[in-house]
């Protein structure tokens, strides 16, 4: 009871919340660049000696006014962090560090008069307690998702210091909690930005195609305030669109306009201007318009059937490794997406980057968009849940705009039970209540065997529209060849699609196809596995496991993998494998 309690408050909870979309089409000021830190793995800079939560820690910047004075820190030029980035691979003795690190930068604002000002973080990992000049703003959990403060009342023309302390340890009632199969990278991972609206600005809004018609636009805007008779104006040039909102008592207005635009799809990626105003605020922003549905076994884009000619992305950079830290990363990932002959990425195991995503959706990607409640986590906990709850609601909030975003997941290889069933049923109410028109998915398991058969057996099956599961034949079990005579028992009148497989290999390790880690095995595994899938009923499309090798603290045979998860068909430093040819040529088949 106290479990479904706290999921009906995480719910209400979702809608009294800041949500700033589209934070780039604002009128912001960038943070990013170089940041003062301190390295804290006891917290003495949180902490005192007895543990209890200090009043004077690294937050205040201390500086001795005398001789006297004793102050046992300080925020130098020594010691520097980028931001956006990880600690873990700015400073090679910082790879396996877990734990508290603080970050400081100095600014001067000039705040408009009766303008509000936010300070905006793209991400965090994992817990980042926020200062400004020396008082507390807030505390942040969860490391892949956004959020702001209202500074208005707090910033300074001048001498303006914001103090993060970032805490990266895991924990077992986290989401994702203490065992994963990705680099736990620390620190102020994505753009920091100060964020100037008027008083009355817009929060949120929504720009999309009304539900199975293609020449109606739903269009909604919800202001930051409760303000009745405001006027919003919403415009799209290129189709002769110019809409007068007029908000209600709740600060919200809505409508529905005929137009007929050109629809959005991976092969002609149309998106279009549109310019928000209200009062002296202008938003602009780059809006698609497609649909999303399914029918029976099949995916439809725009009404019509397609194969989701997919492969699965970890947001770590190519070639240095370490978190995405810009568009520059994205592009090298989505140029060798594009050159496998890609339409689908699933962003694994958590909420990507805004710029990955907007990158994607103008290069004509559809996406699967996740959160990371992954493996076993506490699902009796109401706080686990509630943590859950809001990386979800932050996930739509943020992305709801991007038609590229077709899928959004619940869930990741988790175990079956009663508890797991009623968290992740509620998860899919709350994604179902808070947008309706995307498809819900989470990836599954096989559950076992009978014979040579596979059984796809999941409760939540009656929740998703695509049935996902994770299998990985041929390389933690069985052979290769294995796969020639696999069937799969799935008992759901709905599409299936196949969100991880794969093997690993080492670039430029070659022999016989016997032989794994090679080359040769791999791109072996991806030719059977891919014929078993063609035969099954359904088979929607697929996201081998995984585009690029990664960093992974699971993964400890030095001569094969370093601590790094070698399943990628391209290497960290850019090499591609056999097996992406394997790929490349089973997508030019279906891509036709």
């Amino acid at each position: 009871m106290i479990l479904c309690a706290v999921m009906a408050m995480a719910i209400a909870a979702t809608a009294q919340r800041r949500v700033m979309q589209n934070v780039y089409g604002r009128d912001t000021t960038s943070l990013n660049g170089r940041w003062q830190t301190i390295v804290d793995p006891f917290d003495a800079g949180y902490v005192d000696y007895r543990l209890n939560v200090s009043p004077n820690g690294f937050f205040k910047n201390a500086q001795p006014a005398t001789s006297y004075d004793h102050v046992e820190y300080d925020f130098c030029d020594a010691e520097t962090l980028n931001v956006p980035g990880d600690w873990n691979t700015q400073r090679p003795e910082l790879i396996f560090y877990e734990g508290s690190l603080w970050y400081k930068k100095d600014f001067d604002y000039d705040l408009r008069p009766g303008n509000r000002l936010y300070l905006y973080f793209g991400a965090c990992n994992y817990r980042a307690d926020i200062y400004l000049n020396g008082d507390k703003l807030g505390t942040h959990i969860g490391g892949f998702t956004p959020f702001s403060y209202d500074i208005t009342d707090k910033v300074r023309p001048e001498g303006n210091f914001v103090v993060v302390r970032v805490n990266n340890e895991r924990l077992p009632e986290a989401v994702p909690t203490v065992n994963s199969d990705w680099w736990n990278y620390g620190g102020i991972t994505r753009d920091v930005m100060l964020v100037e609206t008027p008083a009355v600005s817009i929060d949120d809004y929504s720009v999309a195609l009304a539900p199975d018609v293609y020449d109606d636009i739903l269009l909604s805007v919800q202001l930051n305030t409760p303000t009745a008779g405001q006027n919003v104006s919403i415009s799209i040039p290129e189709l002769q669109l110019s809409q007068m909102l007029v908000t209600d008592a709740n600060g919200h207005a809505e409508a529905k306009v005929k137009a007929k635009p050109r629809l959005w799809s991976p092969s002609a990626p149309k998106l279009y201007d549109v310019t928000l105003t209200c009062g002296d605020e202008t938003i602009n922003d780059r809006i698609g318009f497609r649909h999303i549905d399914t029918e029976g076994r099949q995916v439809l884009l725009n009404g019509q059937p397609i194969f989701l000619s997919g492969i699965s992305i970890h947001e770590e950079a190519p070639y240095r490794t370490g978190r995405c830290a810009g568009a520059a990363d994205c592009d090298t990932l989505l140029a060798w997406a594009k050159e496998l002959g890609c339409n689908f990425l699933r962003l694994a195991h958590y909420p990507h980057s805004e710029t990955m995503v907007r990158l994607a959706e103008e290069q004509g990607f559809l996406l699967w968009s996740e959160i990371p409640v992954y493996w076993t986590i506490h699902w009796d906990n109401p706080e686990t849940y509630a943590n859950a709850s809001r990386q979800l609601a932050d996930m739509i909030d943020r992305d709801h705009n991007r038609c590229a975003v077709i899928i959004w997941s619940l869930a990741n290889e988790t175990p079956h039970s009663d508890a797991r069933d009623r968290f992740l049923s509620s998860l899919a109410r709350q994604a179902r209540a808070a947008d309706g028109e995307r498809l819900l998915s989470m990836a599954m398991e096989v559950v076992g065997t009978e014979g040579n058969k596979s059984l796809v057996h999941d409760t939540m099956s009656e929740y998703v529209d695509i049935v996902s599961f994770n299998n990985y034949l041929g390389w933690y079990g069985g052979r290769p060849d294995d796969c020639d005579t696999r069937t799969f028992d799935i008992p759901y009148d709905k599409p299936v699609f196949i969100s991880e497989f794969g093997g690993g290999a080492v670039a430029g390790l070659h022999g016989d196809a016997s032989q794994k880690w090679t080359e040769e095995y791999q791109a072996d595994l991806y030719r059977h596995t891919l014929g078993m899938y063609d035969r099954v009923e359904g088979f929607s499309g697929c996201s081998p496991w995984i585009l690029m090798d990664f960093r992974s603290a699971r993964r400890q045979n030095h001569q094969t993998q370093n601590f790094f998860n070698r399943k990628g068909i391209v290497s960290d430093q850019g090499k591609r494998k056999a097996a992406f040819g394997v790929l490349r040529d089973f997508y030019a088949t279906k891509n036709k």
